[in-house]
């Protein structure tokens, strides 16, 4: 097997979405701890347009953005697989991963709210695109978006929805409430429980800190 490399950081959860991916698959892989503040030569060589993680290094060539390194992996690795076989569903599946990415910026507005009143604007905002996913995907009572397994939409909701569930914690608010989104909450809940992601999350409490010592510096620069 050629060698493979994960440059990313162990907080992010754009990262997380190719170790599951990895780990899904039962690729062994070489992890590469990156600093936020100094990142390496070899991840500005390998991303020179954005700079940023994750990049995967397969066989020395590397792949950028999160999504599309797990597709990489599934056209690879099939075994597992984590897109739908049917071409409709593929789209389909394709179209709602875009709709999670399209989703980030709202959600991350929530850590950038400046009163509690802004905050609930903007958390309203997310109530609204968590609505569409709720109605739309998860309309048949599905365990997963997948069905009965997780695939590459839960990979990338389950994400978004981390990224909220830290929001919640520092901010002591709850966006994704059971009575206003009950298929949605039952469903991050499941999510969490599938072994493969449930082994591969840093610690909650480790990792809120970080997220809000981050928006903190963030703040003051």
């Amino acid at each position: 097997m050629a060698e493979v490399k994960l440059h990313g950081f162990w907080y992010s959860p754009f990262t997380w979405r190719v170790v599951w991916t990895l780990k899904q698959k039962g690729i062994p892989y070489e992890n590469k701890e990156e600093d936020r503040y100094n990142k390496s030569p070899q991840l500005l060589q390998y991303n020179p347009v954005h700079k940023k993680t994750p990049v995967l290094v397969h066989a020395g060539k590397p792949i950028c953005e999160s999504m599309i390194i797990v597709e990489y992996i599934d056209e690879i690795w099939p075994q597992n697989s984590l897109l739908p076989a049917d071409p409709h569903e593929r789209a389909l599946a394709r179209f709602w991963v875009r709709y999670a990415d399209d989703m980030i910026p709202s959600v991350w507005a929530l850590y950038h709210s400046n009163s509690g009143e802004e905050r609930e604007k903007d958390i309203e905002k997310v109530r609204e695109h968590l609505r569409v996913v709720e109605d739309q995907c998860l309309a048949d009572e599905k365990k997963f978006f997948g069905g009965d397994t997780i695939n590459i939409v839960d990979i990338a909701f389950g994400t978004v929805a981390k990224f909220i569930e830290f929001g919640e914690n520092i901010y002591e608010v709850k966006v994704v409430e059971a009575e206003k989104l009950p298929r949605l909450h039952s469903w991050f809940n499941n999510f969490k429980d599938v072994p493969v992601i449930a082994e591969n999350l840093p610690d909650h409490k480790k990792t809120v800190a970080c997220v809000k010592s981050i928006i903190e510096k963030n703040s003051a620069a």
